[in-house]
């Protein structure tokens, strides 16, 4: 779910001619910092950067950071909550990712009250865009959170790029997300399980039960199933469960 900043709230954001000028971007490689105008941020070399700010751990801290693996890009990303790992699960399903970046540059914004700074969570790399993200459960949004959303949209926008916040999850998508996820590794198929699998979803829909129970080999047929829902070459509805109930299409045609 995706949570949305009213418009109105820009109207405190120093906005006039030549603010792009102004407001900057610090990104951090391993050599220095490289600051640059916001009208600069998508010529800035982005996959050199590391993040901004460190993932730590501590006893008694209130949120879980840790590190996850995405196949997408075949390395680990660094969050900073439940929340974004959640988000990373999502994105490593997600077709075209280039590249994701944790914690990927400091904003410094300008509002009537003065400067402000803020580091969005990711930044999703795509094959001719890129798209900011910023997680953050809705009920724990406070008013300061949408001041510096409003700046954050306003940088994607100049350079021509898509900016969300991320509020939440239908519950059965990222269990679905989940159980889709275990079979995300590359598989063997030397008795022709997918071709099976793919040849009746071409025709019409299957349930899933039925699909599997139709091949030559349904236990096994299971998790090769699950395989080709998660690499997108069989399709199904995540607001639906995972279950022998639920409708199976051809990829494209969910």
């Amino acid at each position: 779910m995706l949570y949305a900043v009213d418009p109105a709230v820009a109207e405190g954001l120093d906005t006039g001619p030549g603010w792009a000028r102004r407001w900057t971007a610090r990104w951090k490689t391993a050599q220095a910092d490289v600051i640059c105008p916001v009208q600069e941020l998508a010529s800035v070399p982005a996959v050199a950067s590391v993040p901004v700010r460190g993932f730590t751990w501590r006893a008694g801290q209130r949120h879980r950071p840790g590190l996850r693996f995405l196949l997408a890009t075949g390395r680990m990303h660094g969050f900073e909550s439940l929340a974004e790992r959640n988000l990373l699960l999502a994105l490593d399903f997600a077709a075209d990712v280039v590249e994701v970046l944790s914690q990927p540059f400091k904003l410094r914004f300008t509002t009537a009250a003065g400067n402000e700074d803020h580091t969005p969570d990711f930044l999703v790399l795509l094959p001719d865009t890129a798209v900011l993200i910023d997680v953050r459960p809705g009920h724990l949004v406070k008013d300061k959170d949408l001041v510096k959303f409003a700046a954050t949209e306003w940088a994607a926008r100049a350079v021509g790029w898509r900016y969300l916040v991320v509020s939440g999850w239908r519950r059965q998508v990222l269990t679905g997300l989940d159980a889709l996820s275990a079979r995300r590794r590359p598989m063997s198929d030397r008795l022709g399980l997918q071709e099976e699998l793919l040849e009746l979803t071409r025709e019409r829909p299957c349930r899933f039960g039925e699909m599997t129970e139709a091949t030559s080999l349904p236990a096994v047929a299971r998790a090769h199933a699950v395989h080709l829902l998660w690499h997108r070459r069989l399709a199904m509805d995540l607001a639906q469960s995972l279950d022998d109930a639920a409708w199976i299409y051809p990829a494209g045609r969910a």
